[in-house]
Order: structure tokens, then sequence, then C-alpha cells
């Protein structure tokens, strides 16, 4: 079987993560298929475009489907000389920058060594602690570290009495790590996906689980997968970047695989989850503002799926179900921000939904979670997080707030949704993720303290209110260490993303904690395009509205600057995948705000991008950048804004880019032409303006052969420190003047 495992998975190359060794699983609640996935939520360009005439979405009939599907073969060619060309141009572009990266890379090891020596220290003091999410059913505990599987009784899993039920490792795969688990109902079977460091697709591994655990099946390009019944799992196929197809296989006696659903508009995506009680698994067919659900009979699975409520533009829906009814997460009404809403199950259009809770004004619903006689919502608002527990007994909601340091929730997993307490876990950049619990028999919040996690004392959290150009007040979240002085001259590292309604990414990273014990000032801007003030908070800063992300950026360096944050001579700019637009947009319009940016995989070249509709995420982004191809006006605002079209001949801080060669979602192409023009015009501008101790800012970019578009890896961490650090070291000498 092992063999068999390995023949099967031959061909992915593997590349090892640092925190594969504490890799959280995915545990998935209802709102957590609000959001999109991980991977999914950095779209950053295009999607292919294709003109089909059937309806959106197709449930099909089980006597059309068959699970093998046709190969296209490509129609031959002459040979296009330019393409020719420009192929061996590339190459040698993409020679060249590695080399130049070999050669200044020489340089940062020493630094490399202290840095990586400090954060493997700090990753054993916090990380080994706070231990990993777990999936609890029942009397058993399922948990996952360090590649491997473990099942546990609810009392032994802190007294180390567990089984080992997977390994990667044994299995001849330690390079990869596991994403996600999801348990049969009568936990006979455990559905596992492996995912690689430097593919976009993940591998779906289902164990027959017993006294001998063993390996029953192996499922390639895997998204999402559910389990509708003890042995029938329905699952979503992945293909350039894409997921548009829903199986059903089973493990029964006789073993088949159905295709149940196929969407055919590029510009949704399709996950399943299973509801709370598990009496249904839904479909979710989702673009950037509209979504459709199908229901799939836990009780019947081999019944066609129905319809819930048929897509309607702008409207948002997600389904979790209580007492033969369900419950609707949705956008539908006034405001449109998210609400609680209910309907009968025979009657599920939206003329029957009826209104149970809705959100106050400028409140971000992070995530929710479904129980028999509760609900609890975990929200942000004004920067701080809170719960609210809808009682269904009593028709009451109590509003928690969480600990004024936290800046994330971290859910686990509760399968059972009879279960009397809610488990979670909080964290900040600079904070460890710390256990905690909701008990509805308490009516309290409890500080779980089985592993004690190091409390962060020497960190001083603030949140601030920035004024943008139209009168908008921008929150940030600014840390930095209470016994720092003269704090106008720290370094200053500013963060900022503004993007697909999603919200930076607060979590817990040992870099960030370093950098505070540096005595560098952390400063989180939380800009409009964002998610972090709710759904009209990524309304005014998406498509016609992008410019006011970039005047919140500005108000706020310019406010943590005023306030005695550090000066621009100290500060450094931070962004990732579509971060990059704004980051790069700043850059061009304002480069005396900073000394220095950090890009990963940064989007910078939008216009370009979106008018190459092969490219396979295109069509799907036209609901967050606007179709140039299709609008002028669209067109001349993307290029007013678009990092690329602005590169002008001035003084602009140095710059370091980590971009990958293999990355399906940020052409590496227009990385390159980006850095090219870039140093162009820094050098230009240097030869206009030879003055004796000019300085000439450094343009950097580190290509990798492996690594995703969506995990930092461990070196890119150490490359982040390091070439922040080394600023950080030389700024000092520098003549402030230029």
């Amino acid at each position: 079987t092992c063999v068999g495992l390995r023949n099967l998975l031959q061909g992915l190359s593997f590349s090892v993560k640092y925190y594969s060794k504490h890799n959280h699983l995915q545990t998935v609640c209802l709102y957590s298929k609000i959001k999109h996935q991980k991977c999914h939520i950095l779209d950053c360009s295009g999607g292919t475009c294709t003109h089909r005439t059937g309806p959106p979405g197709s449930i099909v009939p089980w006597r059309f489907f068959s699970c093998k599907e046709g190969t296209k073969i490509p129609a031959k060619r002459k040979q296009n000389t330019s393409i020719t060309t420009s192929e061996h141009l590339y190459k040698d572009l993409l020679k060249s920058e590695q080399e130049n990266w070999n050669d200044i890379s020489k340089g940062y090891k020493a630094m490399t060594k202290r840095i990586k020596e400090k954060l493997e220290e700090l990753h054993n003091k916090y990380m080994f602690n706070s231990g990993s999410p777990r999936i609890r059913f029942g009397e058993n505990v399922y948990f996952e570290e360090n590649g491997c599987i473990f099942l546990s009784k609810a009392d032994d899993v802190d007294e180390g009495n567990v089984d080992i039920l997977f390994s990667t490792e044994d299995l001849g795969f330690s390079d990869a790590f596991i994403q996600r688990i999801r348990i049969s109902p009568d936990q006979k079977y455990m559905a596992i996906s492996l995912k690689s460091d430097n593919s976009e697709e993940a591998t779906c591994v289902i164990m027959k689980l017993g006294h001998f655990p063993a390996v029953e099946e192996v499922i390639p390009s895997v998204f999402s997968f559910e389990w509708a019944t003890n042995d029938v799992l329905y699952y979503t196929s992945q293909k350039n970047l894409k997921c548009q197809n829903v199986f059903m296989t089973t493990f029964t006696n006789q073993k088949h695989t159905e295709l149940v659903y196929t969407e055919q508009d590029a510009r949704f995506f399709v996950d399943i989850y299973c509801t709370k009680d598990r009496r249904f698994l839904t479909i979710n067919s989702n673009s950037k503002t509209t979504s459709e659900v199908w229901l799939v009979n836990c009780r019947h699975p081999f019944k066609l799926p129905a319809l819930v409520q048929a897509r309607t533009k702008g409207l948002i829906y997600h389904i979790e179900h209580r007492n033969d009814e369900l419950y609707i997460l949705t956008t539908y009404g006034e405001p449109a921000e998210y609400k609680l809403m209910k309907a009968p199950v025979a009657s599920s259009g939206m003329e029957n939904w009826q209104l149970v809770y809705a959100l106050e004004k400028k409140t971000k619903l992070v995530d929710l979670e479904m129980f028999s006689d509760h609900c609890i919502m975990f929200l942000k608002n004004a920067g701080h997080l809170y719960l609210n527990v809808i009682s269904f007994v009593s028709h009451s909601v109590q509003s928690i707030k969480l600990p004024t340091w936290a800046c994330e929730f971290e859910l686990e997993s509760h399968p059972e949704h009879t279960s009397s307490t809610c488990y979670f876990q909080l964290t900040s950049p600079v904070h460890p993720p710390k256990r905690f619990a909701y008990s509805f028999k308490e009516n309290n919040l409890i500080e779980q303290a089985v592993q004690e996690v190091p409390i962060i004392t020497n960190c001083h959290t603030t949140r601030l209110l920035a004024k943008s150009k139209d009168g908008t007040s921008v929150p940030i979240t600014v840390f930095h260490n209470m016994n720092s002085k003269e704090l106008h001259r720290k370094p200053l590292l500013v963060h900022v993303y503004g993007a697909y309604g999603i919200d930076l990414n607060m979590s817990f990273k040992e870099e960030k904690l370093m950098l505070i014990e540096e005595g560098w000032i952390l400063a989180y801007c939380h800009v409009r395009g964002g998610g972090e003030l709710g759904l009209s908070w990524h309304k005014d800063g998406c498509q016609q509205n992008k410019l006011k992300g970039l005047h919140d950026l500005k108000a706020c360096i310019m406010l943590l600057h005023e306030l005695g944050f550090s000066q621009p001579k100290y500060t450094a700019l931070a962004a990732a995948s579509a971060g990059g637009v704004l980051a790069g947009a700043l850059c061009n319009a304002d480069p005396e705000l900073i000394r220095a940016m950090v890009l990963q995989a940064p989007f910078v070249d939008v216009l370009n991008t979106m008018m190459k509709t092969h490219l396979p995420l295109t069509i799907e982004e036209q609901e967050e950048w606007g179709n140039p191809l299709a609008d002028e006006k669209c067109m001349k605002y993307i290029k007013s804004y678009c990092p690329y079209q602005n590169i002008k001949t001035q003084c602009y801080p140095s710059v370091f880019i980590t971009a990958y060669e293999n990355d399906q979602r940020i052409p590496l192409a227009g990385v390159l032409r980006y850095v090219q023009k870039l140093r162009k015009a820094v050098l230009d501008h240097a030869s206009n303006t030879s003055k004796k101790g000019n300085w000439i800012p450094s343009i950097i970019l580190d290509i990798q052969a492996n690594g995703s578009h969506c995990d930092s890896s461990w070196e890119d961490s150490l490359n982040e420190v390091c070439s922040l650090t080394g600023w950080r070291e030389v700024v000092p000498s520098i003549d402030t003047s230029a």
C-alpha cells in the first residue's frame, strides 16, 4: 500500500516548509466557507475566458457521468519567431537575476545565521508550547504535529497517551504538509489533503482506520472534500486554479465515482461544506460578489442536489442547518452587510427568508459556528475582537469582548453540533496562539492553561485612526517594545494589503516578535479594499475606488510619523500579492515617505495582466479590478495607479522582492518587467543628479525556483528579516539629505 501511494504521488515536487513542523490543521466552520480559501484569497491576476451557452451551474443525471476525463491534444501550429526570441530574452533575464541574487546573498551569510538561530529560539520557546488545533469527536481527539496525525482519548491527550494514524515521513513524503483532515461520521475513514510548497494543488489520501490504519485511495488535484455518509465522499477537483467540478466517490463493496455538479461560469469557484449537524452537504458556487448553493441530503446522498436560491447578482449567501430550518448568512436586504436569516428547508427561496440577527455598522464577521441550541459569531469592531453568543432557546444575544492584545481568531473543529463548549485560539503578530473556550452551560469564557504559553509582557499595542483624503477614518494597529525610548529614531515596518475584502494577516510569526525585540515598530494599516470594517469597506476600495486605498495608506504613514513613530528615513513598507498594488503605487506617488520596500510575490503589473484573458484568473478578477478590455474608462483608471505603468525618473526607496518562478497567480514576466523598468528609472535619476554623496537605492529581486504564491516559507522569512536588518544597519551612515 505504501509503495502504491508513493507511485501515485510520484512527480509531485515537494519542498520543505519550516512551519510545517507546527502547521495548523484547516478547521472549517460556516464563515470559513464565506472567506475565499487561503490560496484563493490572494488572487491577483486573471482567468480563462471561455464562451459557453449552458446554464451557470449544471446538475447532471448520474447516467450521463463518467469518471474518466478525455485529454485534448493541441493542434500543431507554426513556430512564431517573435515568441521564440521573447522566450530566449526571458530566460536570459531570469538567469541574470538569479546570478545577481546569488552574488548579493553571499554578504548576508553571517546575518542569516544569527537570525536563523534567533528565530529557532523563539519558535522553541513559544510555538512548541502552544499545541495545534484539535478535532474533537465524542471521546476521541484528533490532532496533527510534525506531519503526523494522532488519535487520543479526550482525557489522555495531554498525558501523551496517543496512537499514530498517519505519517507523511513513514510513507516517504516528509516534504509534504497536511492541509486538511475530515473524519467520516463513524470514524472508520479519514480523508487528508497533502500539499507541497511549490504547487497550488493538493492530493487527497483516504485512510481506512482501525488497529492497523492503511491507505485506501489517493485522489490527485483535490481542493475541498466532505463526508456525506460513513462511506460516501464528495470532493471538488482543481485545475489551473479553478474548481468547477464536484465528484462523489463511494467506499462500499462496489466502489464508483460520479460527477455531480459542474460550474460553467469562469467567474465562479466551487467548494463543499457539510452543515454542523451533518444533515446536508452544501455545494457552494461563489464569485467575488455573487453565490449559489445546492443541497445534498446526507440521508439520501445519491439523490440529485436541490437548489436553495438561484444566483442573483450582488447577493451572497451561505447555509447552515438546525431543526429542519436553514440558517442563512447573507447580504440580502439593506444594508448590504452580513445578516443571519432563516427559512424552511422546503421553501428556501429568499422571499421566505426571515431575519434572525443583523450586525452593527462597521462590524466585520470573521467566522460563525453553529451548535444545537446556540450560534457563536466571531466579530471585529474598531480593531477589537468580540464573541456574540446567540441563544435559540432564550432568544438572547450575549456580547463578550476578548483580550485587547488579540488580533486574530483560530477556530478549532467541532464535528459534533451538540457540544456544550466552543474552543478557539487567539493570537496576534507578536503573541503566540493561546487556547480559550466558551462554555454554554457556564455561560462564560474560559482561558485554557493546560499548555502554558509564555505571555509577551514587554510589547505595547496601540490602535489609531488616520483621516484619509476624503475624511474617512482608517484604522491602524501598532506594536512596539514598551521599553523603547525615542520612538522617532526607531525603525518602522508598515504592512498593507487592501484587496478582495481580506483582512491583513495578523497571526503570530516569530520574525515579527524578533523585530520587536530588535527595537522595531510594527504598524498594520487596515485600508479600504480590505475587509476589516465589513463588506462596505471592501466595496469602497475596489474597481473605480482603488485610489482610496492609496490615499488611506499615505494618511496612515503620515499620521505615524506625526505622532513620533519613526520617520521616513527609518520606515520600510511590506506587502504581499495584491498588496503590492498599493505599496508600488505609493512608491511612485510619494517615495519620500519610506526608505525601503519589501514585497513578496507582488502584483505590480495590473493593466497588462487584466488585458490577458488567457490567464487562469482574469475573468474572475474583473469583479475586483474591472474589465479594461470592455471599458476604456476602466483602462484609464487602472493605468492611473498601476505600479508598472507609473514608474518615473525620481529618487526611489530601496526595494527587495521575492518572486516564484512557477507562480500561477502572479506571472513572473510582469515582475521582471517591473524590476527592469524600476532599475532604469533609478539609474537615470542618479545620472541626472550626480551630486557627491547621493544615495542610490538597491533594487533586489530573489527568484525562488520552488515555493508557493500563497504561503511564505522559512527561507522567505529569513530573507525578509535579513533585508530589513541589513537595510537598518546601513541607514545611520547614509546622507539623510539624499
